[in-house]
């Protein structure tokens, strides 16, 4: 298929055959997805993780504070440049954060409470 011929009907038609034939081929071997951060074994974490998970964003206040303190993006993240050349690339440490997605699911209940339930303008927090 030539790049001109991969419209967006063409593409999601093959994606959803192909997807289609997967799921029916491969019937008796679906099985349920398990979290990344499930381990073997008992999880330490796991009761943080839960009261993160619950944490219930009903105050303006609240939500204000947890939108100032979570960065929306690592701030780590960084390319070390000599002369115009970037010498080394420095990943997001973020994800190496045991408690990353529930702390990013928290932020993003807070600005949905702001947008939703509160009418603010959330633009100055992306």
């Amino acid at each position: 298929m030539k790049a001109s011929e991969g419209t967006t009907k063409n593409i999601f038609f093959v994606s959803w055959i192909s997807l289609h034939q997967t799921h029916t081929v491969h019937q008796t071997q679906v099985s349920q997805l398990q979290p990344l951060h499930s381990h073997s074994g008992w999880d330490f974490l796991r009761p943080l993780r839960n009261w993160l998970d619950n944490l219930k964003v009903g105050d303006r206040q609240f939500a204000h504070r947890v939108c100032r303190l979570i960065p929306p993006q690592c701030p780590f993240e960084r390319d070390v440049k000599l002369f115009g050349k970037v010498l080394f690339h420095i990943p997001p440490m973020c994800k190496l954060n045991p408690l990353y997605e529930e702390v990013v699911g928290l932020r993003f209940r807070a600005l949905c409470y702001l947008a939703d339930e509160c009418g603010e303008d959330i633009s100055q927090y992306c």
